[in-house]
């Protein structure tokens, strides 16, 4: 098989013109919101697989080794990569479907081409993915969120956070650029996730891209789950840090700066047009970039 090449079922479910979500592991993902809502997708909306994709050849095993149980004196498990896409049903029962998985480590064009197929394939009438960025905001404070397309007809009446800045290529960004050249509509979601979580599980984030999925395409996807999960680990997380006096005072920084910066969002009239993104928010979360592909890189 070659790279973008896929496997469909042949007895998968007749779709329609159905939504396509994804979101891959293996991409900028702060607090793991994008994983922890395709999880949840996968685990409450029926999946049905629809196809696979072949990703062997263009996954590099020693640098994210697959996780292996050893048992006493055997080997018990091995799990391997993979990049399927599932049909799901929401609870009015409306199927879309998931494209969850690994992001391969090369041939990105081919798996782009290979995913426009099957969006071709699957009569997908609109796709949209789900990332996070750590931002400099409190979690104390609604999670905002920053939505782009490759239509501009999709982002009307949204102001945007920040102006141009360079962030790390993803599969998930060409494929929005890929998409945006054959006229099929894609956008995506990236959930502004705390800094100080970004390395920590963030349901509140996950919660709010679902939310926004939702609005968006019409999807009715259960969240009581995910609501409830949210409201302990945002519990948890204010119990940890009232323990150290410093962090209370970090946190209260953030809440005076983000409330300075919706405070001034709001005051600009709705006629005004697009208010300048400000510069100080645009750097710090380019930084936060910089650092967390670092990070990977190492």
């Amino acid at each position: 098989m070659t790279a973008g090449s896929y496997r469909l079922e042949p007895e998968r479910p007749e779709l329609g013109a159905p939504v396509l979500v994804h979101g891959l592991t293996g991409f900028m993902d702060a607090g793991g919101a994008a994983r922890l809502a395709v999880e949840h997708l996968l685990e409450t909306c029926r999946p049905t697989r629809v196809a696979t994709f072949d990703i062997d050849a263009l996954f590099d095993f020693r640098a994210r080794r697959p996780r292996t149980v050893f048992n006493t004196d055997h080997y018990e498990s091995v799990q391997m990569p993979e990049l399927a896409v599932d049909a799901l049903v929401d609870d009015q029962g409306e199927q879309f479907l998931v494209l969850h998985g690994s992001e391969p480590d090369t041939a990105w064009a081919a798996m782009a081409e290979g995913i426009m197929r099957l969006v071709e394939a699957l009569n997908v009438r609109l796709v949209v993915g789900l990332h996070a960025i750590p931002w400099p905001a409190p979690h104390t404070r609604p999670v905002n969120v920053t939505l782009h397309a490759n239509d501009p007809t999709l982002v009307v009446g949204q102001t945007p956070w920040v102006g141009s800045l360079e962030v790390p290529g993803s599969l998930a960004a060409l494929l929005e650029l890929r998409l945006g050249q054959r006229d099929r509509p894609a956008m995506g979601f990236a959930a502004h996730i705390p800094h100080y979580l970004v390395q920590a599980e963030f349901p509140r984030g996950a919660l709010v891209l679902l939310q926004q999925l939702c609005a968006a395409t019409g999807l009715a996807v259960p969240l009581d789950e995910l609501r409830d999960a949210a409201d302990e680990s945002d519990a948890d997380i204010s119990i940890q840090i009232a323990t150290n006096p410093e962090n209370l005072e970090a946190v209260a920084t953030l809440e005076q700066q983000y409330d300075a910066l919706m405070a001034g969002r709001s005051a600009v009239p709705e006629d005004a047009g697009r208010i300048p993104p400000d510069s100080d928010i645009a750097a710090q979360v380019e930084a936060f970039l910089a650092e967390l592909e670092q990070g990977e890189s190492s």
